[in-house]
């Protein structure tokens, strides 16, 4: 069996090394001209980590990303909801890693490089459409930079992992329109800091309607390290407002940002001067799509965003792309026919993502901030008069078991 990928995010490489474990032959198209180390910082689950781990991949991991060791959920005022241990720390066999996205995706494209060689990757290509048969997928990939003819190439099974704006998934819903907002914008930094806390935690404040995210993203050196900071919050009608376009390396400025961050307190953390030493401020919209009846025509796929873009709630977007990875991989070497393959990685994999996306809508997670809020606007004495410490463990716990990453999923797949 020979595979395509089109698509060198970190579902796509990761599709390939696991593909390359099993033996199968693969190559990855990516519409960039290079890939670099774009974006900010992202949470990475033990349930993905076990993946990366099996791939041999800790120890370049532990290099640049942070083992989390503690999750704090807070009111916009900085009150404490909920506190948990994450990772290792909470009994995992692996760490949960707070990682910048872009080092994440060169530690797996490294080892893509490596084990598959120099050729293995082809930057400066993108879908630009395919025809299958009963034999294979012929794909074309075109070259609008250089201005070339393209790129013709043949293979058995097409995997597209080419994001939120999927070339393969416009092809099969020309008519889906464009992702869905809700008139949230995110804005995204990291600065260079003193070690906050114990310098492996990190804090969300606030629910849904704005919210403001803490984490190290890199190990301490000499008492400092690279904070990562986002800041969400609903400034826009999306009934009579479009989104702001969905690039990693759209700008914003501190005149648009620092008024929303200092809506926000966490304690110990002087979030104003934090937003002001950041040299780059990244503007995104908080986006997905609707969930879909089918990811597989024929011998085509869909995997990781260009299957189910989600919000960025409860650490899933990145995680979810793992595990589709591995699960398409395993049924790849394993099945009679690449038709069977897809069609039993697409029944496993797509009920339990869209549950994933629906759920992200109304806060994952997270919720339990928007009700405590909801229940004492004002603030509180004791968080068990206004949300009993079982209630808070019901939306917490129940996520984390929906998403496969609670210790009791965990030990059992």
């Amino acid at each position: 069996m020979t595979v395509m990928i089109a698509g060198a995010g970190i579902g796509g490489l990761t599709t390939a090394l696991m593909l390359h474990a099993r033996g199968v032959p693969v190559e990855v198209f990516e519409a960039a001209r290079e890939v670099r180390e774009v974006g900010v910082g992202i949470n990475v689950l033990p349930h993905a980590i076990r993946e990366l781990a099996a791939l041999g991949l800790l120890p370049a991991l532990d290099k640049v990303g942070v083992r989390t060791r503690k999750l704090s959920y807070l009111t916009k005022r900085g009150q404490e909801v909920w506190s948990e241990l994450r990772g290792m720390h909470a009994g995992h066999e692996v760490p949960q890693f707070s990682i910048h996205r872009g080092r994440l995706q060169k530690v797996i494209l490294d080892a893509v490089l490596d084990r598959l060689g120099k050729n293995a990757v082809h930057t400066g290509r993108r879908l630009a459409g395919f025809i299958q048969d009963e034999g294979g997928v012929t794909a074309h990939f075109t070259d609008s930079v250089m201005g070339d003819a393209g790129l013709t190439r043949r293979a058995e099974v097409l995997i597209c992992a080419d994001g939120i704006h999927s070339a393969g998934r416009r092809h099969f819903y020309p008519h889906e329109g464009p992702p869905s907002w809700q008139g949230v914008v995110m804005w995204r930094g990291a600065t260079d800091w003193p070690v906050w806390e114990d310098g492996e935690s990190m804090a969300i404040g606030g629910g849904l309607g704005g919210k403001f995210v803490l984490y190290p993203i890199a190990p301490a050196v000499k008492g400092r390290q690279l904070m990562n900071w986002v800041v969400n919050v609903r400034i826009k009608d999306p009934a009579v407002s479009t989104p702001p376009p969905d690039s990693w390396s759209r700008r914003a400025t501190l005149a648009e940002v620092l008024p929303h961050a200092l809506r926000f307190h966490v304690p110990g953390m002087d979030i104003g001067a934090l937003v002001q030493k950041s040299d780059t401020i990244y503007e995104y919209p908080m986006a997905d799509r609707d969930p879909l009846p089918r990811w597989t025509f024929g011998r085509v796929t869909l995997l990781g965003d260009a299957a189910h873009p989600m919000y960025p709630v409860g650490s899933n977007g990145a995680s979810q792309a793992i595990l589709d990875a591995r699960c398409l991989a395993d049924a790849l070497a394993s099945a009679e026919h690449p038709r069977a393959a897809l069609w039993a990685y697409e029944k496993q994999r797509l009920p339990k993502t869209a549950e994933v996306v629906r759920t992200n809508r109304i806060g994952g997670p997270e919720r339990v901030i928007d009700e405590v809020e909801r229940l004492a606007p004002a603030g509180f004495k004791s968080i068990d008069n206004v949300l009993s410490h079982e209630d808070r463990k019901a939306i917490v716990g129940g996520y984390a078991t929906m998403a496969g990453y609670s210790r009791v999923t965990a030990r059992r797949t």
